[in-house]
């Protein structure tokens, strides 16, 4: 039931001193990465005049950051949960909870990450500075969203999706409508991804008193999942338009659509496997949602 990839060749080249850290930062499940990663290469892409147009250097700062982020985000939430992550069929044997490792070098694991992207962030254009910094309190707070709301995946949408603003400052100095608007459907998008990813665990979390939006939906999280990813094009194609694009380009979302169609076809809400290969198909939706923004 765990979806540590214990196989990964990462394991196989490093020391058996760093695995607790590698672990402990999701390193063997990249999808994570990617779908923190898409959101700022969408809003690079679209601010950007040029066709196709992204700053390399930028594209490469944001790619170390959502690396970094994701894993000082992880270490984070494991701080924050290793005791409920200690009830769950499927986190029981992460580090922190299976201790290997302590709470004490974890901290230490967490600061050197965010002092690492903030030597990245410090590299941007100062609006992307404090953009930055206004998101450490997001990622700080979103563990304990599962406690006191329904509706974590939300909270997580918020803070996930906030590379749409930063990259969009960083490519323009300032932040538009069609920033905000592709920000409202990473959010969506998010909501829905998770919303999946949270169907694994519905009966563990149940018994050990965590919310979440799969439990708050229940039967009807798939209909309510098509609702969002729905709304969540309308929301891309929207953006690109703010932008400047003709409305002939929504033609170009048919790629999208197809791949949200095929998720809710072949989405098993009943079966953990279903909804894990499921949220991890989401980083090809990511990638259709890039090619749509940059033609």
């Amino acid at each position: 039931m765990s979806d540590m990839n214990t196989r990964h060749f990462i394991y196989s080249k490093t020391p058996a001193s760093w695995h607790p850290y590698l672990a402990l930062a999701r390193v063997d499940r990249p999808t994570g990465v990617w779908l923190l990663l898409l959101p700022c290469v969408w809003s690079l892409v679209l601010a950007d005049e040029a066709v196709l147009g992204i700053n390399p250097f930028l594209l490469i700062i944001f790619s170390i950051g959502a690396f970094l982020l994701r894993a000082a985000g992880c270490v984070i939430n494991d701080l924050w949960d290793h005791n409920l992550d200690a009830a769950v069929t499927r986190t029981r044997v992460r580090p922190l909870p299976a201790g290997l490792i302590s709470r004490t070098k974890a901290f230490i694991f967490l600061l050197a990450l965010l002092l690492a992207g903030l030597g990245l962030l410090l590299l941007l254009p100062p609006l992307c500075i404090w953009l930055g910094l206004l998101a450490l309190p997001l990622i700080v707070a979103y563990p304990l969203m599962k406690r006191i709301t329904w509706w974590p995946q939300l909270f997580l949408g918020v803070t996930f999706n906030w590379g749409v603003l930063m990259g969009w400052a960083a490519v323009t100095g300032t932040l538009a409508p069609a920033a905000f608007v592709l920000y409202a459907g990473g959010i969506l998008w998010t909501l829905a991804y998770d919303t999946i990813y949270a169907n694994q665990d519905i009966e563990d979390d149940a018994q050990a008193g965590i919310k979440s939006s799969a439990l708050r939906l229940g039967d009807a999280a798939r209909q309510w999942v098509q609702y969002f990813l729905a709304a969540a094009i309308v929301c891309f194609v929207l953006a690109k338009y703010l932008a400047g694009a003709s409305i002939l380009t929504g033609l170009l979302i048919l790629p999208m659509v197809g791949h949200a169609f095929w998720q809710m076809k072949t989405w098993d809400p009943a079966s953990p496997a279903s909804s894990l290969a499921i949220f991890r198909s989401n980083a090809l939706f990511g990638l259709l949602v890039v090619v749509m923004l940059a033609l």
